[in-house]
This record gives structure tokens, C-alpha cells and sequence, in this order.
């Protein structure tokens, strides 16, 4: 690396494609928002000639952050494939959004790639939530770079962030995040600050000058040796530290002059396998510029020391009914495993699906089988369906170019697979498989929403089911208990954008309403009540009596009926009828029209008349002996209890707990998590967690994850509940 010509005719106007899995190299850019992943892709596609200048194809639209939803909001919220083509390369580009809420597409991304751009800003440093992705990529292998961005920031500091990026994801060994390159500097502006002009890689001692707008190669001078010795030293060990040539380090340190070759052979090994992880420099490129600066140095990273989807292991197939397969290989000739990581919906051709192929060809208009994963809790249907392949299509801005294939190791859109949907299986019809499905983060944020008005309403079903179709990071809820539609997100960002979406390409107005938990009643005591219905209208009248008892059960016993009538003072044929007369009142409860539960509900006594005794009549008796027995009891609300786990770092552990306690919440144990950070579990009352997503967040500094899950309903503070009641008075 560092002196490798390249030649790269533009590839503006064709499709890049590929023939072979070993021609492709799939790469994930990661970082936090604003950090400048967008702008290093356009730079990436400009430096390979795939745009005639930053950011621009031929119809004038920029290759990335295309959607109206991103130039409204200024930022990416979605996963956007950029291909180019670099030295006989396809190179997948995958930028993904740095935004917290849009992790879902980050995680796409990175299921889709073999290796991660790690971009970190010079002006802003390593977040944590940057961190906690470095650890997830590190537990699977994956290899990773870095690049250091806004070097033209007044303040930024190419040395000082090397260290940085050390400290935070050298964890377990420094010495395998080094830079290859250290930047050059022109003369100060006004400001005192030297802009970066020029790159030196430290292996090949040759000075790279983008000053011109054209990189030009050239000889260090005398003054610029002694600067990057020490970086260089350091280099070197660090890759004979990694190499699988146990005498190197050795040879080395008796003296001997490791050969260039051997070196870099060394360090794009020691890439490829996950444990050296260069520091690369980026800058923007002077004006008309066909270059920024760094990005051919990156490109060669890419295809010299990146692996290509052969060396990367596809994740395990199963049968549809979940019976083991033999591992599949990255072979364009084997079986058909390919993967869909997005879905969206184009205005004018339909649903889109981004495919990842790990095994086999997929063609146009050849019918594959489509396996979903199962997701029903969050509004996805389980499906095993047939489906025929559209056309397929390389991705470049809002244009589709055309694809006649696309191979094992390759991503390609395909068009009109209408029941597919991010994460489904797309396989060979005679032979269905099913991929292991990729971890998704829970939605924990609700939004209430409701049809603006009866058009909307007739459009809102169809639109949410697309919705949630595209994205499976969301979750959808028909909550039969409060009589919502709630949309559960990942923050607030995310609910925005779903909103937007909603609007803008379905269609469909809704307000957002305030979110209800479910709530539930109970008796505090015991209590018994009789109920009178006796009407006499001329004809049939109504006539029935019943006496009931009514106590308090443990919780979880739900609603239990007990005949103790003696002497057939309530005929047999009713007794059914009161049961379910009183059962048909505790769903519509007794103080403040939530469900009654965990009671005990006995018969006693009762009357009947030989010609006007009922059913109806009877029901309604019963309804009547349940709410005379509540007038006269204290009746309980209760309020469902979230078990939750929050992952913290130890330093925000404090304030966490604090917090917790805050919302009535009982911290019932800690432990210790690797990657100093510790694991609160809290009991929680629901309705205090409504906006912990947003909350925690804040808290943390974006570092902290937390889940949750249904403990019980326990009764609720007197203050709190009358409040409720008072409120559900007012309503009725």
C-alpha cells in the first residue's frame, strides 16, 4: 500500500459489476452523526470516476442521502449502497446513518458487508455509542479500519486522534491501531491553521501532494524523514507483532531491513483476518479537484487488504421448519442462499429490496422462494412463498442500472418481490432455505397514533403494514386493552421520519395521541352486592335477582366464578347467565372503566320468575350485583410493572439509578458487564418508561441500552389512582 498505480477508468454512466465473489469487496461505513461518512463516499466515488464531480451523476442528484426525507431533515436516516469500480474492483459502499434511532440500518449494513470504515471526526472525537458498534464488529471479527475526517477543522489534531483511536478501540492491544499515513500540512492561513495538503506513507517512506488537485507522488525531503521515523518504527512492529511468520520479529530485531513487499503482504493479511486496524487521514479535495485527499490511499486499503466475501462466513441455513443444512459457501455455482437487508418502496416501480447473495447466481425473471423469519410480534407475518424476480439493478443515486446477474458475494435491487420483506430469505423454489436472522434492536418508544380523518383511516392499515415492512426495527400494535395503534420506535427521530413516510409516500395523515398503559382493577376487600332487574311493560316482563360475594384473589388468578346457590333459588338454566353477566361487566370494570381481574366472585342467593326470568335478564342481574359490590368496596388500580435491565457504562451508573428511583422505580441488583459498564436491573411502573428511550439516552450520552419486559400489575399510589378516576369521570 502506498505505491500500488491503479488504473481506474470512469465508471460513470454503466453499472459497476462483477463476475467473481473475489472482484468484490463489501465495506460498512461507521460513525456517529455528522462524523462525514456521506461526503468520504462521494469523495470514494469521485476519486474511482464514478461522478463527474462530489456527489453529482449524470442527472445532477447526489449518489447518497437522495431521499427528500434526508435533504429535509440534513442528515442520512437510511442505508445507501454506492458501487464503484477501483483497479478491476467493484467496491460496495455501504453508507449508513450515524443517528442512534436509525441503528436498524446500520445493522443492515453491516449483515451485508465483510469489513467496517470506521469514520471518526477530528473536531469531535470517539463517541460512545461508536464504541459499543467497534465491540459488536470485534466479537464477530470483523475487520475494520479507521479515517480520521475534518482534518480541516481549526482544531484537529491527526496525532492526537490516532491516540484516541488507540485508547478506544485498542482496548486489548494499542499497538494494532497505527497509522499508515501521516498528513502534510501548507502554509497557515489568517486563522493559524496549516490546511492539509498532502499525505506521507510511513511504510513507503513516499510523499503523496493532492495540492495541485491531482496526486502527485514524490521523495520525501530531508526535513520530513525524521518526522514519521518514530511512526514508522512503530508501524512496522505492530505488523510483524500480527504477522503469521513467527521469525519476522526477530529477523527485525537483530537488524535486519524487512523488505516493503513483505511488510505490506503482512499488514493486509493481518487486515483481512480482524486484528490490525489501520488509522487512514481523509481531507476534501481542492476546488475542481478530481481527488480528495486520502481517498486513493483508501481504495487501495479497500482492495488490497480488505477480504473479499470468500473469506468472509456466511451465517447459518436451516430448513424453513428449522431442520439443519450443511454450511453454504460463497460459490456462484452452489445452491441459491441470498438475503434481502432492505426494503423500500419506489413511486414509480414499486418495492425495491436490496439483496445480499451469499451462495449461488440470482438472475432476473427466475422464481425463487421467499422465507420470512417469523416476526409476528412486530407486525410482520410469517410467510413461505413463491415469488418471481423483477429486474435486477445496481443502485447509483435515484437512477437503477442493470444488472444481467449478480453473483455469490455481490448486492444488487431487485424489483417486485412484493411479499419480501428486510431480512427474508430468497432461495431456489425446489430447495427453500432460511438464513439465521441478524440481531434487531427493539423498539422501545411508543407513539399513539390515530387516523386524521375517515379518508386517512380508509388508507392507514395498508400504509403501516408497508411501513413496518420496510423497517423491522419498528413494531406495530393493534393494543386491544386501550384501543390504540401504536407505532413502537426507536426514538423520536425514528417516530418523526415514520411519520413523514407515512404522509409523504402513502398518503396518510395521523395524529399522534397521548399513549395509555394497560391498567387493570381489583378489590381491596371483600365486598358483596345484590342486583335487581325487574321491568314489567305489558307482554313477557324482565324479572331476576341475584345476590353475589366478591374477594380479592393473589395476583395473576384472574376472574374465578363460584356457584353457592342452594335450594334453586336461582334456576340452573341462569346460573350461566349471571356468570357471564358479571363476567361481561369486569371487562368493562367498575371505577374507572378498566378490566377487573384477580377476584373471586361467588352466587349466593337469587330469585326467578316462571314466565318473565330470562337469560338476558339474568346477565343483566349479574352486571348490576358487580357494580352495587364495587359502589360499596375500595376498589384497587393497578398498573402493569416493566422489568428492566440497563446496560450502563460505570461511570453514568450513578445517575441511572438515581433516575430509576425517580420514576417509582425499585433497583433490585447490579453486576458487572465487560467493557467497564454495569448491569442495573429495576422494576419499573410502565407508565413512568414511556420516554425512557429518549431519556436514557440523554442520560447516558447515547451509551446506555436498556430492554424490557412484563412483570405484573401491582396497585397503584392512592394519589395517582384517584387522579385516574377523576379523569375517567370527566371523559364519561
Amino acid at each position: 500500500m502506498g505505491d500500488k498505480a491503479h488504473a481506474h477508468p470512469g465508471a460513470a454512466g454503466r453499472a459497476a459489476t462483477a463476475d467473481q465473489p473475489a472482484s468484490v469487496r463489501n465495506v460498512v461505513l461507521v460513525g456517529h452523526s455528522g462524523s462525514g461518512k456521506t461526503t468520504l463516499v462521494e469523495a470514494l466515488a469521485l476519486t474511482a470516476g464514478a461522478v463527474n464531480r462530489a456527489g453529482r451523476v449524470e442527472d445532477g442528484g447526489t449518489i447518497s442521502d437522495y431521499d427528500d426525507i434526508e435533504h429535509r431533515q440534513q442528515r442520512s436516516v437510511q442505508l445507501s449502497l454506492v458501487p464503484v469500480e477501483w483497479g478491476g474492483f467493484k467496491i460496495n459502499l455501504l453508507d449508513t446513518p450515524g443517528y442512534a434511532d436509525f441503528v436498524g440500518e446500520l445493522r443492515a449494513g453491516l449483515r451485508a458487508a465483510d469489513a467496517a470504515l470506521f469514520v471518526v471526526s477530528a473536531a469531535d472525537g470517539v463517541d460512545g455509542a461508536t464504541r459499543m458498534v467497534w465491540e459488536e464488529c470485534a466479537a464477530v471479527g470483523m475487520p475494520r479500519a479507521i479515517v480520521v475526517t475534518h482534518l480541516e477543522a481549526a482544531r484537529a489534531d491527526f496525532t492526537e486522534m490516532t491516540r484516541t483511536c488507540a485508547e478506544a478501540f485498542g482496548a486489548d492491544d494499542p499497538d494494532a491501531v497505527l497509522p499508515l499515513y501521516l498528513p502534510l500540512h501548507g502554509a497557515k492561513g489568517p486563522d493559524g491553521h496549516a490546511p492539509v495538503t498532502g499525505l506521507v506513507g510511513l511504510l513507503s517512506q513516499r510523499v503523496f501532494d493532492y495540492a495541485s488537485g491531482e496526486r502527485k507522488e514524490s521523495e520525501p525531503g530531508e526535513d520530513q524523514l525524521p518526522l514519521i521515523e518514530e511512526a514508522r518504527n512503530k508501524l512496522i512492529e505492530g505488523i510483524i507483532a500480527e504477522s503469521e511468520d513467527e521469525s519476522l520479529m526477530d529477523r527485525y530485531l537483530g537488524g535486519e531491513d524487512i523488505d516493503f513487499k513483505t511488510l505490506v503482504d503482512d499488514l493486509e493479511r493481518a487486515v483481512a483476518r480482524g486484528i490490525f486496524h489501520p488509522v487512514l487521514a481523509a481531507a476534501p479535495a481542492a476546488e475542481g479537484a478530481r481527488q480528495g485527499i486520502g481517498t486513493v490511499e483508501l481504495l487501495e486499503l479497500i482492495t488490497g487488504g480488505f477480504p473479499t466475501p470468500l473469506e468472509h462466513p456466511a451465517p447459518a441455513v436451516t430448513t424453513p421448519d428449522g431442520k439443519a443444512r450443511p454450511a453454504i459457501g460463497c460459490d456462484p455455482a452452489g445452491p441459491l442462499v441470498a438475503e434481502v437487508v432492505k426494503t423500500a418502496s419506489d413511486p414509480y416501480v414499486g418495492r425495491v429490496s436490496l439483496v445480499r447473495v451469499f451462495s449461488g447466481t440470482l438472475r432476473p425473471d427466475e422464481t425463487v422462494h421467499v422465507s420470512g423469519h417469523g416476526l409476528a410480534d412486530r407486525g410482520h407475518e410469517d410467510h413461505d412463498v413463491d415469488e418471481r424476480v423483477g429486474a435486477l439493478s445496481s443502485p447509483f443515486g435515484k437512477q437503477q442500472r442493470v444488472l444481467a446477474q449478480c453473483v455469490a458475494g455481490d448486492l444488487a435491487c431487485v424489483a417486485k418481490l412484493n411479499r419480501a420483506e428486510t431480512g427474508d430469505t430468497l432461495s431456489a423454489k425446489d430447495d427453500p432455505l432460511l438464513m439465521e436472522p441478524w440481531d434487531m434492536p427493539d423498539p422501545l418508544l411508543p407513539l399513539a397514533i390515530q387516523a386524521h380523518s375517515k379518508a386517512d383511516e380508509d388508507k392507514l392499515s395498508q400504509g403501516l403494514s408497508r411501513l413496518v415492512a420496510e423497517d423491522p426495527t419498528m413494531r406495530l400494535e393493534q393494543n386491544q386493552d386501550t384501543h390504540q395503534v401504536v407505532l413502537w420506535c426507536l426514538g423520536e427521530a425514528h417516530a418523526d421520519v415514520a411519520l413523514e413516510r407515512l404522509r409523504s409516500r402513502y398518503g396518510v395523515q395521523v395524529d399522534v395521541v397521548a399513549h395509555k398503559v394497560s391498567l387493570r382493577e381489583t378489590f381491596a376487600g371483600r365486598s358483596g352486592g345484590r342486583g335487581r332487574h325487574v321491568k314489567q311493560s305489558g307482554g313477557h316482563g324482565q324479572y331476576a335477582i341475584c345476590e353475589i360475594e366478591v374477594e380479592p384473589l393473589p395476583g395473576g388468578s384472574g376472574i374465578e366464578f363460584v356457584d353457592k346457590v342452594v335450594g334453586g333459588a336461582v334456576p340452573r338454566q341462569f346460573i350461566p347467565s349471571v356468570e357471564k353477566g358479571v363476567r361481561a361487566q369486569a371487562a368493562k370494570g367498575v371505577a374507572a372503566g378498566y378490566p377487573l381481574i384477580d377476584v373471586r366472585i361467588t352466587l349466593l342467593d337469587g330469585k326467578a320468575h316462571s314466565v318473565d326470568s330470562s337469560d338476558a335478564a339474568f346477565q343483566t342481574a349479574g352486571a348490576l350485583a358487580l357494580r352495587e359490590a364495587a359502589a360499596d368496596a375500595r376498589i384497587h388500580l393497578l398498573e402493569p410493572v416493566a422489568e428492566v435491565q440497563v446496560l450502563v457504562g460505570d461511570d453514568h451508573v450513578g445517575s441511572v439509578m438515581s433516575d430509576l428511583s425517580g420514576r417509582r422505580g425499585r433497583v433490585v441488583g447490579t453486576e458487572q458487564a465487560p467493557g467497564g459498564r454495569t448491569l442495573v436491573r429495576a422494576e419499573v411502573p410502565e407508565i413512568e418508561i414511556g420516554r425512557y428511550a429518549v431519556d436514557l439516552r440523554s442520560l447516558s450520552q447515547g451509551t446506555a441500552r436498556f430492554s424490557r419486559s412484563y412483570a405484573r400489575h401491582e396497585p397503584m399510589p392512592p394519589q395517582l389512582s384517584e387522579r385516574i378516576r377523576e379523569q375517567a369521570q370527566d371523559v364519561s
